[in-house]
């Protein structure tokens, strides 16, 4: 870490203790568990007077301001324990109210995120990811990074691609729904990306959209142990907003750069008025275009979520959420031959104005929670994805067009078409029991479960391609060019090969855009494979608390099913299996400061269905991952600032790597080793209750360790950069004239990035500067975001030098809100 670095940090501990003398002047009180004496984070104390209710903090404080001096009765509630009228004193002499105790309820068992969240912060003190259970994010032995709801809207955020800024050790490969987890791949095409923890999957070229999540958060490194088969980088959940038993509702409209439009509304309460029956009906539609040549983005998502409680014991969630995307497919930028990254404009794509990309995405989930006693829960959750593909596109043939000798043409890009129609489902069962029992001075957390999951790609996707070189007599294609058989391929008047598709001449852009005729082309019909794969896995996981330790012990057997050559007559069912441990150990020093340590193990089946690509070879052996982690969770001004930092190093093996022969291009071999360690630092919270923040950074070593090719070895992986960082921070006025006025700045980093290995191709870093406006009055709230302030030309991501993704410039995003 450098000197400067330590400034800042030393600078942010100055802020963070100033801000800390001037909160304790507020009447304050703290909120525990009857049962075990511990804080409750997220407790609800409303107030008369029509003041706004306070919620406590991580450590269980909260703090009242401008309360008159009296005896007041108020309500108390937090999620998981019941709601009582509690008395408090406020008088000038004594500003500590005392301590509250609420009773847990049957809620406190419940292993399925099913209860909507309250809070209103950068912050979150408890997750569902890392442990199946509800656990305080400083009590997990493993990484976890995380966005708000809150953040995601003061960023002016729509896609969960850009979210993942926010995060530590996370980036983007591409700007598809693609992303690197310190330094490891993971993309929305598997099934390393949950959706409240259950198993999903999208169509992979396009991100997620956010008006309907809660939060979206990461747990870093392998997590097979809970999930199955998985990244070793990490897993990305996501998890979507869930009915309140209040009733809140919100309206925003949204305009920006690009011929930017969207249009959110967010409906929640309850239905009956017994609260039995709660709902929430998220609505999103966004019309934006680009600052990239013909590429648009047209999206209607429905997202309606009901809750049911027939009984204090019972309580039963349905979520659905359906997006309806009509888009053109984004291939990236070409540049010249000759590698130079600004001989074009970072505007120009391969597309045509008749090319399209329409897909249909659906997941559905139910979830049950059931107490039999207070130590006894069953908790059951069933997810089903449906995904549909219409895709028509130009694009390139990831080569340069060549000349008569084969030589490659500087400024013309070799193109091919697709047109491909495919389906994909998903279905993800998860069943367990949850048991909690204290022997002596131990307390148990014993969880018992089972998982089934398959995907499906069915019969019926096909696809249409026309690349290659027209033949001597212009009724067919070559795929390949070879100089030394001139007398096969139709020529130009320059004696160059014409092309199937015609070349995108990065000259006259305008041109190769137009609208093209095809049914002018050359076509080979291949067949989308059909592909099945399911696996049944049973998992026990205790999780010990002995005072100040608390260990977590887990293990899993995971049967994973694939068929090979799937509804075809030959048919091979292949099996792997695996055990899968965990274990892990946080070590309470003080009421501010936990420190953990843990080992886990991940795998992942590459058989046909798991690499898509029926004539890669095999039987492979799975990829096998493990990553050790140690780390520091702390919370500082009462809880409302807390700090992470952790240290790790991943290793996997059985790594695949392309072997083509002349029968089979798509051979692969599988020899392969890599290792990723680092260093992560990540601040979320509030300094002071006007002032939020979130900043991280992340130094990763990720390297390729043995590999068929030599030039690949001891070589920092792609779209991996070493260094990244961020800061966001907001502060609003609360007084004067000024108050309701906020305003919003933060920066990224992003350091220099290899894209190809093989052909020494790289892309440098960069640093964006993004600000924000807000005003607040009374029920209205508007939002002016300003982001890449200084119209910085950055990549975030590519393959090679013919697929380059480039970043946005300079733009705004100018937002109404209403909250009524």
């Amino acid at each position: 870490m450098n000197s400067r670095s330590i400034h800042l940090l030393l600078l942010l501990n100055i802020l963070v203790f100033t801000a800390y003398g001037q909160a304790s002047k507020s009447y304050y009180g703290k909120v525990l568990n009857q049962s075990n004496q511990q804080a409750i984070a997220g407790a609800t104390l409303a107030l008369p007077q029509g003041l706004s209710p306070v919620a406590s903090d991580t450590l269980g404080f909260f703090y009242i301001k401008q309360l008159p001096t009296g005896e007041y009765t108020v309500q108390l509630s937090a999620i998981g324990f019941r709601s009582k009228k509690v008395k408090i004193k406020v008088s000038a002499e004594q500003l500590n109210l005392g301590s509250f105790y609420l009773e847990p309820s049957q809620e406190m068992l419940q292993t399925v995120e099913i209860y909507g969240r309250k809070e209103k912060s950068y912050s979150n003190a408890k997750s569902f990811l890392g442990s199946k259970t509800e656990t305080n994010l400083r009590d997990l032995p493993q990484s976890v990074s995380f966005a708000t709801k809150e953040l995601i809207a003061d960023q002016g955020l729509m896609r969960v691609g850009e979210i993942v800024k926010n995060f530590s050790g996370v980036n983007q490969f591409t700007v598809y729904d693609d992303l690197s987890i310190r330094g490891f791949r993971v993309n929305g095409g598997s099934s390393t990306q949950l959706v409240n923890g259950m198993r999903s999957t999208t169509g992979f070229w396009k991100q997620p959209l956010a008006n309907y999540l809660e939060r979206v958060e990461v747990l870093k490194g392998p997590s097979s142990a809970l999930f199955g088969n998985a990244s070793p980088g990490g897993v990305i959940n996501r998890v979507t907003k869930k009915p309140l038993d209040e009733t809140k509702r919100s309206l925003s409209f949204g305009i920006g750069s690009f011929n930017n439009f969207r249009a959110l509304a967010d409906f929640t309460g309850p239905i009956t008025k017994d609260k039995t029956l709660l709902y929430r009906l998220n609505i999103g539609y966004e019309d934006a275009q680009s600052f990239r040549d013909l590429q648009f983005d047209k999206n209607v998502v429905l997202a309606p979520s009901f809750s049911f409680i027939p009984t204090e014991n019972t309580r039963l969630n349905f979520d659905i959420v359906y997006n309806d995307s009509r888009s053109r497919l984004d291939r990236g930028q070409s540049v010249f031959a000759n590698g130079d990254l600004h001989s074009t404009p970072i505007s120009l794509s391969m597309n045509t104005t008749g090319d399209y990309l329409n897909e249909q995405t659906y997941m559905v989930t139910t979830s049950l929670n059931h107490n039999f006693s207070k130590n006894l829960s069953f908790n059951a959750s069933y997810i089903k994805t449906g995904y549909a593909e219409d895709l028509n596109e130009h694009r390139s043939s990831n080569a340069y067009a060549v000349d008569g000798n084969g030589k490659e043409i500087q400024n013309q890009v070799a193109r091919q078409v697709f047109l491909r129609k495919r389906k994909r489902f998903m279905d993800n069962l998860s069943a367990y029991f949850n048991y909690q029992i204290e022997t002596g001075k131990l307390q148990h957390k014993i969880i018992l479960g089972y998982d089934y999951a398959q995907e499906v790609l069915p019969v019926g996707g096909s696809q249409l391609t026309a690349n290659g070189f027209r033949n001597k007599d212009n009724t067919g294609s070559i795929s390949k060019y070879d100089p030394k058989k001139k007398d096969l391929y139709k020529l130009d008047d320059k004696g160059n090969p014409v092309p199937n598709v015609s070349n995108f001449d990065l000259t006259d852009r305008l041109k190769s855009q137009q609208l093209q005729d095809i049914s002018k082309y050359f076509y080979t019909s291949t067949i989308v494979a059909p592909t099945y794969y399911n696996l049944n896995a049973f998992y026990l996981q205790e999780q010990v608390s002995y005072g100040a330790l608390q260990v977590l012990l887990g293990m899993r057997y995971e049967s994973y099913k694939d068929i090979t050559g799937y509804k075809t007559d030959k048919e091979t069912n292949v099996y792997q299996h695996k055990f899968l441990p965990r274990i892990g150990a946080v070590y309470t020093v003080n009421p501010q400061i936990n420190v953990y340590g843990t080992y886990v193990q991940g795998y992942n089946p590459q058989t046909a269905s798991a690499i898509a690509n029926p004539n890669a070879g095999g039987p492979f052996d799975p990829l096998e991952s493990d990553m050790t982690e140690f780390g520091v969770k702390s919370a500082w001004l009462n809880g409302k600032l807390q700090i992470t930092t952790g240290i790790y190093q991943i290793n996997q093996k059985n790594s695949l790597f392309p072997s083509p022969t002349v029968d089979n291009p798509d051979l692969l071999v599988q020899i392969g080793k890599e290792r990723s360690k680092g260093i992560e630092f990540d601040v979320h919270g509030q300094i002071l209750p006007n002032w939020s923040i979130i900043a991280s950074y992340a130094y990763n070593d990720a390297q390729i360790l043995d590999s068929k090719n030599q030039y690949e070895v001891n070589r920092q992986k792609p779209n991996a950069p070493h260094n990244t960082a961020n800061i966001w921070t907001r502060y609003t006025l609360k007084h004067g004239q000024l108050n309701g006025l906020g305003i919003g700045l933060g920066a990224n980093y992003v350091d220099k990035r290899n894209i190809s290995l093989e052909q020494n191709q790289s892309i440098p870093g960069f640093t964006l500067v993004n600000a924000a406006l807000y005003y607040t009055v009374g029920k209205v709230q508007i939002q002016a975001n300003l982001n890449n302030i200084t119209n910085k030309t950055h990549w975030i991501g590519g393959y090679d030098y013919i697929r380059l993704f480039p970043g946005t410039p300079r733009n705004f995003l100018f937002t109404l809100g209403y909250t009524f």
